[in-house]
């Protein structure tokens, strides 16, 4: 994989990243809630007017984009389980901003996945 197609690629799986991580950021300031139609009208205000929300929508429709080029250029054999970077990066920043457990267990998983990624990558 040539340094362009590298950067597409991490940058797709960036970008969807940080989509999650504003999605749970909106969420949080939302609250926890459910669907009904009794309050369907509020929380689908509140959820469209949240700026992570929208933001965290906005990185997956620019993911899009450059995750289709990123297909254009690398196997979808070996760009698909790229995407399992951002297990990494996810489990590392909801600890560091939302306080999540990152248990032995955890780590232990994480760890098959960059070896998993590593190998994937050098195929």
């Amino acid at each position: 994989m040539n340094p362009i197609s590298f950067s597409l690629v991490l940058t797709g799986v960036l970008l969807n990243a940080a989509a999650q991580l504003l999605l749970k950021a909106g969420t949080n300031r939302i609250g926890e809630f459910a669907f009904s139609w009794e309050n369907l009208g509020p929380v689908g205000v509140k959820v469209a007017s949240s700026p992570h929300i929208l933001g965290g929508l906005a990185c997956y429709a620019v993911s899009v984009v450059v995750w289709i080029m990123a297909l254009s250029r690398v196997p979808v054999s070996v760009a698909y389980p790229m995407l399992s970077i951002g297990y990494i990066v996810n489990a590392f920043a909801a600890w560091m901003l939302f306080g999540e457990s990152l248990a032995i267990q955890k780590l232990i998983g994480i760890g098959f996945i960059v070896v998993g990624v590593f190998l994937v990558a050098r195929s």
